[in-house]
């Protein structure tokens, strides 16, 4: 379990399944938590993130997150989870009225995320 500003984030995972924490935040300014279970032998693993953002984050915070996803999106298959606290975005029409959402927006775009 991760814990920032009053936001946790936790993943459950059945003992059946391999799988390892990845510690990517460095700086302590995103709440994720990064998992990456085992595939068999001969398949890669599936990686799954648990995200929090916090209403009104900073800048700073948000550029943490979008280097921390670059480095985990590398990943050939991706879950990504959680509560972005962007309430001005229309996920239909991918559009915002604000910069800070149009600038997640345009990340997930250009990392083929949506």
């Amino acid at each position: 379990m991760r814990q920032l500003r009053g936001g946790r984030v936790a993943l459950y995972v059945r003992e059946y399944f391999d799988c390892i924490e990845i510690d990517d935040d460095e700086d302590g300014k995103v709440a994720c938590l990064w998992v990456k279970i085992k595939g068999k032998v001969s398949r890669a693993g599936i990686m799954v993130g648990v995200c929090y953002r916090p209403p009104n984050q900073d800048k700073q915070a948000d550029e943490a997150f979008y280097k921390q996803l670059t480095e985990i999106s590398l990943s050939p298959a991706l879950v990504l989870v959680g509560s972005f606290n962007l309430p001005n975005v229309c996920w239909k029409c991918k559009t915002s009225e604000r910069k800070q959402s149009r600038r997640f927006l345009e990340y997930v775009e250009e990392n083929f995320l949506i």
